[in-house]
């Protein structure tokens, strides 16, 4: 009678430490002790300071899976994992990248500072995948509004980048890097103009 107690602890002992760490893949993947790459394009914009509300995203992208959408359309999970939350992930991506685009103060919500921000960029997503054809691909509308006067903006995007290599969770995860910059490019030139 206590040796099959004492059995079924020691299993599951043995197969709790079988279960290896989930592997997690950050968006963009820089080299040990680097920091992220930022986009080199500048453009100009009227605002001095620039509040990023927190990113949306589709309900099957709010989860720290990476997804592949198939042929059929199925969107499915690959079985790795974002480094980070991805809301959070993408909205400090296109703050940081903003910040380096337009030379000016941008920062996530909630805003940080003292003195209030000139305009909120407010981007909800509706595709954020990788896709069979080999892009990342994501999609959706973006917002702009002034603290003061005219310029309330709304703008839709599309954008899909390539996937590099043999499409590896890492290589998605680079791609998704590309897509996010190039959308905070977009939102530069079409938004805070």
């Amino acid at each position: 009678m206590t040796k099959l107690p004492l059995a079924a602890t020691a299993l599951t002992l043995l197969l709790t430490g079988c279960g290896g760490a989930d592997l997690r893949f950050d968006a963009p993947p820089p080299a040990v002790g680097a920091q992220a790459p930022l986009p080199t394009e500048r453009v100009t914009t009227r605002y001095g300071r620039i509040e990023v509300a927190t990113v949306t995203l589709p309900t099957y992208a709010q989860s720290e899976e990476i997804t592949r959408r198939d042929e059929t359309g199925a969107i499915a999970p690959l079985g790795a994992l974002w480094a980070d939350e991805p809301g959070r992930a993408v909205t400090l991506q296109v703050a940081r990248d903003l910040d380096a685009i337009t030379g000016r103060l941008v920062a996530p919500e909630p805003w940080p500072f003292r003195d209030l921000p000139d305009v909120k960029v407010d981007l909800r997503i509706e595709d954020f995948y990788a896709t069979s054809a080999g892009t990342f691909r994501v999609s959706g509308q973006m917002f702009v509004a002034p603290d003061v006067g005219p310029g309330d903006r709304s703008k839709r995007f599309a954008i899909e980048t390539p996937i590099p290599g043999d499409g590896t969770p890492g290589d998605i995860a680079a791609a998704r890097s590309a897509a996010v910059s190039d959308l905070a490019v977009l939102v530069a030139k079409q938004g805070l103009r």
